[in-house]
């Protein structure tokens, strides 16, 4: 059996004990927590295309990179990807190919928005967005049924669309460095009454 293959099926093993999880939870109740897979990590976008198939960790973090590399697409196995402290403005449309990533990272680049199609992306699980100046999210977020943590501290949020009320599986949802006023931090606690909120102390700011 020649490289290619083994990964290939420690993917499907992966896979296998992700559905396994799944199926526990419609028993118990529960889900184990996210921990990232334990695959190499692809840190050259040349060498990562050499064998596309067998990426499922790929980190492009601080490659000055202004937008995200069409290339990206052909990594259908890809599980994580890694594009923080670049200089991203916007995510294309192709993005939402990669079905079966469980974690997105944009952390420290310069988004204002996400667009409604990053609801394609079911599989997510981490959603990592701190440090950049987004202020609402998609109505569509909300199905994005699979996210556990939401990353994003030291953002411009003002509001949480009502249609977070769905995610079922939220553990945590980060929006330190962020101010908000006591009426918007209570506003949130109401919406997420099952997800682990953190927020710095309200402001003295007037609310929207």
């Amino acid at each position: 059996m020649n490289r290619t293959n083994i990964y290939i099926l420690l993917f499907l093993v992966t896979i296998f004990a992700n559905g396994a999880a799944v199926a526990q939870e419609h028993e118990d109740g529960s889900r184990p927590e996210y921990r990232r897979p334990n695959f190499k990590t692809y840190t050259s976008l040349q060498e990562a295309l050499q064998q596309p198939d067998s990426v499922f960790i790929l980190s492009l973090k601080g490659k000055k990179l202004t937008a995200i590399p069409t290339e990206i697409s052909s990594f259908k196995n890809l599980l994580v990807l890694d594009l923080s402290k670049n200089k991203i403005t916007e995510l294309p449309s192709d993005l939402n190919s990669l079905r079966n990533l469980v974690e997105l990272d944009l952390s420290n680049n310069k988004l204002t928005s996400l667009p409604n199609g990053i609801s394609a992306m079911t599989s997510l699980r981490k959603f990592s967005l701190n440090r950049n100046t987004i202020g609402t999210l998609p109505e569509s977020i909300g199905q994005m049924s699979s996210l556990e943590v939401i990353e994003l501290w030291d953002n411009e949020i003002s509001e949480l669309p009502q249609s977070m009320r769905s995610l079922r599986h939220l553990r945590l949802l980060e929006l330190r460095g962020i101010l908000l006023s006591e009426e918007q931090q209570k506003e949130f606690l109401e919406l997420l009454p099952d997800t682990d909120v953190m927020m710095s102390p309200p402001c003295n700011c007037k609310t929207r």
